[in-house]
């Protein structure tokens, strides 16, 4: 009896750490997930079905049909989904899925969540959901009670810079339903193009919608030349009057079938006018909206309009009403970021309206724009979201703040005390447009939109997140999809209130998804394959390896500066370097699809001779200079603020310049003779020298950007430099080291003296 028992114990024991550890790879984490034994057969004779008193969920059950569409088999097995309304889930987004051996069973508050259930039911069945097989789909059993813990999950899409056609933004609402977005914001004007039909003023898509070629479609053409994905498509292309124009636009009629296909899927569009600032497509049409009656550039961004002039406002209520009409979402943003407002200053109107309205400084003029506005707002029924801009000068407690400004760090705590609802939408997590780098996913990944110093009470205002995508380089669906992928998954759970310390687990489920991603045909970035530096030196020979973030991945390599493609040569686990060479590596999926492309240099070197140097102290002396220089050669002595003693790379300074350069100097003690990597992280620009040479040249102008190299030193003290320049937006600046028996980590005080 006793030896059943144990057998019946360890049976039991076995089958419920296979229930626990179940492959359920859905993103973003359901709340709760039961897993169960079995599965249910999806076949041609399975009955989808909405139960009494569910009328309104039909979208949900054409999106299960569509499923259902890949099965051609037929089933003697009689089996049913059925889609329920219930009154007892008191989430509004909230759902419960159940999948058993003979039926599956999808219980909703309302629309919304029937499609996140579905959405959780297509990630259960795999790849077998886009494909037209034929064939009966097994769908794992298991029980899912899920609800989101924030009602705003956005994905932002600029239309302005570049243009997306409709096709293409029905594609994104697909994918953002799949993921459990629900707020598709869309930046339908800008400086670059007007997008959206305005009645009152055919000449703003007529005129405005189209563009002879920019700085920005240069810049994409000059990188085209290596990578197609930054070509502009010829289908946005037309001739006006003789000369070759860029754009395009949505006629009220298309958008209004655009909003109806996103409300089919639980979606919200929000609009954005952006004003009084970014308004170049209007004003060079109707100069009379600006102060001095001309449109073009002011010192820093465009001429904006004038707050001072009704015949500015009879202009925005005008095309504001049209908006309220057409979108029926509660919400309208009305942008109010980056306003040159110089030219309000000594204007008449302006001093007339500042000292009747009791406006001490020209933010409180833009303040009093963005309350007028509001009101409109709020007379045709709706909400007004602005950018953390509308805080500068005061703002009323009921408009809804996107903070974005990472740099502005009490901005959400100013913003949620007040009473405001806040969107968070920082640029150092959320801007989607900035480069990526082997750390862009985990950082998002731990990202608290609940942190930024906010107590409970100021907690409840945060109302959700949101990934925005600004396309000034961003001109093809190529390069888009390659740069919000799979990075827009990390958010999903952000946003749904499920991410976790448990960032391994994330990745699991995210390798997963990356299959799903090949079915789906989208054109995502790879993780990055890690083991080498660009920059690697060695002194006898060095061994090439490289770290795969798929097991099924393949490694391919060139030598002759040709870019790696299918059939190029297999990298081995270990390839052996003995003379100085080039290599271009990129990782290529089970599917055929290429990565990122790896240039990596391996250089022989002889050990650097350190300096014969005495009486040294700890530390690195540190330069401040409070200029704004684009790069770090522009920096000039005699701008020189503070001169200080660091004990590593600190920025000892109690409150930085919005734009500023420094300096650390002194020596960089080797402990041992050996080869040395160091990683150098910056925001803006860096450059690291050892030896009175550049050894990593991290330079200019952009956003957090590591770069690596290696170096043959021998033990004792080299020279060491470290520069920096940071423009403005928020500063980053690490220095990691790898000693020749270490591992990777930050550089501490004992590498340093002066």
């Amino acid at each position: 009896m006793k030896i059943k028992f144990f057998i019946a114990l360890l049976l039991c024991v076995k089958l419920v750490a296979a229930q626990q550890s179940a492959p359920y790879a859905i993103i973003p984490k359901p709340v709760k997930i039961t897993s169960a034994p079995g599965s249910f057969a999806w076949s041609g004779s399975t009955k989808i079905t909405i139960a009494k008193g569910g009328a309104d969920l039909m979208p949900a059950l054409n999106e299960l049909k569509a499923i259902a569409g890949a099965i051609k088999t037929k089933s003697t097995q009689a089996n049913a989904i059925v889609l329920h309304k219930d009154a007892t889930i008191t989430a509004e987004e909230g759902y419960r899925l159940t999948v058993n051996q003979k039926q599956i069973e999808i219980r909703v508050a309302g629309l919304p969540g029937a499609f996140w259930a579905i959405s959780s039911l297509k990630q259960l069945i795999g790849t077998e959901a886009f494909a037209s097989s034929g064939k009966t789909i097994k769908v794992p059993c298991v029980a899912i009670e899920d609800q989101p813990r924030f009602a705003w999950r956005g994905i932002h899409l600029d239309v302005s810079r570049h243009f997306f056609d409709l096709p293409y933004l029905r594609k994104m609402i697909d994918r953002m339903a799949y993921y459990k977005f629900n707020k598709f914001h869309l930046h339908l004007t800008d400086d670059q193009g007007w997008r959206i039909e305005i009645k009152k003023y055919p000449e703003l898509t007529a005129k405005g919608a189209w563009r002879t070629l920019n700085n920005q479609d240069s810049a994409c053409l000059e990188l085209a030349k290596t990578n197609p994905d930054f070509a502009l498509p010829e289908k946005h292309f037309k001739t006006i009057d003789g000369k070759r124009m860029y754009g395009g636009f949505y006629t009220q009629e298309e958008m209004r079938a655009l909003i109806a296909y996103a409300l089919d899927r639980g979606i919200e569009i929000i609009p954005e006018i952006d004003m009084p600032g970014h308004m170049m497509a209007a004003t060079q049409l109707m100069p009379w909206l600006t102060t001095q009656g001309k449109s073009g550039m002011a010192k820093n961004f465009s001429e904006p309009l004038c707050p001072c002039k009704e015949t500015t406002f009879e202009f925005a209520e005008n095309v504001f009403s049209e908006i309220a009409a057409l979108f029926p979402s509660r919400y309208i943003h009305l942008g109010a970021d980056e306003v040159e407002k110089e030219s309000w200053k000594h204007l008449p109107e302006c001093e007339e309206l500042m000292k009747r309205e009791g406006l001490k400084s020209v933010d409180e003029l833009q303040s009093y724009f963005v309350r007028r506005m509001e009101k409109f707002f709020n007379s045709k029924g709706k909400k007004l979201i602005g950018w953390d801009e509308i805080l500068e000068g005061g703002v009323s407690s009921t408009a809804t703040v996107m903070y974005w400004r990472s740099w502005v760090k009490d901005a959400p705590k100013i913003a949620a005390a007040k009473g405001n609802r806040v969107i968070m939408t920082p640029s150092a997590y959320c801007y989607f447009d900035y480069k990526q780098d082997n750390g862009t996913i985990k950082t998002l990944y731990g990202f608290n939109p609940l942190a930024f110093g906010l107590d409970a009470k100021e907690r409840e205002n945060v109302i959700g997140v949101q990934a925005n995508i600004w396309t000034e380089y961003i001109p093809t669906e190529n390069r888009l999809e390659y740069m919000i992928f799979p990075r827009m998954l990390a958010l999903a759970e952000v946003g749904w209130g499920t991410a976790d310390a448990d960032w391994t687990n994330f990745n699991t489920r995210l390798q997963t998804q990356t299959k799903l991603l090949d079915a789906m045909h989208i054109n995502y970035r790879m993780p990055d394959i890690l083991g080498f530096t660009e920059k690697s030196v060695f002194v006898d020979s060095a061994y090439l390896s490289a770290q795969k973030p798929f097991a099924d991945m393949l490694v391919r390599y060139t030598t002759d500066g040709t870019v790696p493609n299918q059939s190029s040569k297999i990298l081995p686990d270990q390839l052996l370097v003995k003379t100085s060479t080039h290599f271009n590596v990129a990782g290529f999926s089970k599917s055929g699809y290429r990565g990122d492309i790896y240039a990596i240099d391996y250089e022989k070197q002889a050990y650097l001779k350190p300096e014969n140097v005495s009486s040294l102290q700890k530390g690195l002396r540190f330069y401040y200079y409070p200029v704004f220089y684009k790069n770090t050669k522009a920096i000039n002595e005699k701008d020189l603020a503070a001169e200080k003693t660091t004990k590593a790379i600190e920025i000892p300074v109690g409150q930085t310049a919005p734009s500023f350069a420094t300096r650390h100097v002194g020596y960089f003690y080797a402990a041992e003779t050996g080869v040395y990597s160091f990683a150098l992280r910056s925001d803006d620009g860096s450059v690291l020298k050892i030896g009175n040479k550049t050894l990593i040249d991290n330079d200019g102008m952009h956003s957090s950007v590591e770069k690596s190299a290696q170096i043959a030193l021998e033990k004792g003290y080299h020279p060491f430099e470290l520069l920096f320049v940071e423009g403005g937006g928020g500063y980053t600046l690490q220095l990691q080291c790898k000693t020749p028996k270490g591992k990777l980590e930050d550089v501490n005080e004992a590498m340093f003296f002066h």
